[in-house]
């Protein structure tokens, strides 16, 4: 895990929650965490602290009406990355979850080495569920925004591109080979469609403004 990591666990059950706390600062040293227990309080923190990198969210915390608090996360800071911890583990509600934009499902009756192991690849960027890594097919995306398909990281540099950064520069700014921004580079482009950093660009924008018309 990276230096300064901030999570948010939002979860209504006290000793789960404490138990994850636990888990997350003995395995993640250098990680900075907060905790809900209800949906306004999530928004709360959301409002108030700058720069959360990840979100342990349970889909049966009060006021989170299904997969409505998901879907407005995803809208309102795309940049931040949604793992889904929940009693649920039916395939239909991870899949529903991921095609939503999270990053991540986790069940709570995950033994702890392979969440810590879950926690960690979804911050490394990659996208994880029970079954390992998750790829969406081409017919799952057709029918959900396609930005949302994007991971966290991947978000971040086509933020990065729509503020005209490098390659290079991108590179230094994350921490990355160039060679391994090229590749998330053609990864966005093939699930935007688009072929061109000035196409993904417009279609960043056009996306933001759809959003902005929602709040």
């Amino acid at each position: 895990m990276t230096s300064n990591t901030k999570i948010i666990i939002a979860d209504d059950h006290p000793l789960f929650r404490q138990a994850l706390a636990l888990m997350l600062k003995s395995s993640f040293v250098c990680s900075s965490l907060l905790e809900a227990e209800t949906i306004p309080e999530l928004e709360l923190k959301l409002a108030k602290t700058s720069d959360i990198d990840l979100i342990l969210l349970d889909l049966d915390i009060p006021g989170a009406q299904g997969f409505n608090t998901l879907s407005r996360i995803r809208q309102l800071y795309p940049e931040i990355g949604v793992v889904i911890i929940s009693g649920f583990e039916e395939l239909h509600t991870i899949r529903k979850a991921m095609s939503l934009g999270a990053a991540g499902f986790i069940p709570k009756s995950t033994p702890v080495p392979e969440m810590i192991k879950a926690i960690n690849d979804v911050i490394q960027g990659n996208l994880w569920t029970p079954q390992g890594d998750y790829n969406p097919d081409e017919q799952e995306l057709a029918h959900e925004d396609k930005l949302t398909s994007l991971t966290p990281q991947q978000h971040k540099i086509l933020l990065m591109f729509a503020e005209g950064l490098l390659n290079k520069q991108i590179a230094y700014e994350l921490c990355l080979s160039e060679s391994t921004i090229k590749s998330h580079a053609s990864t966005i482009f093939l699930k935007l469609g688009v072929k061109s950093r000035t196409q993904a660009v417009i279609f960043l924008n056009d996306c933001q403004q759809a959003n902005a018309s929602f709040v």
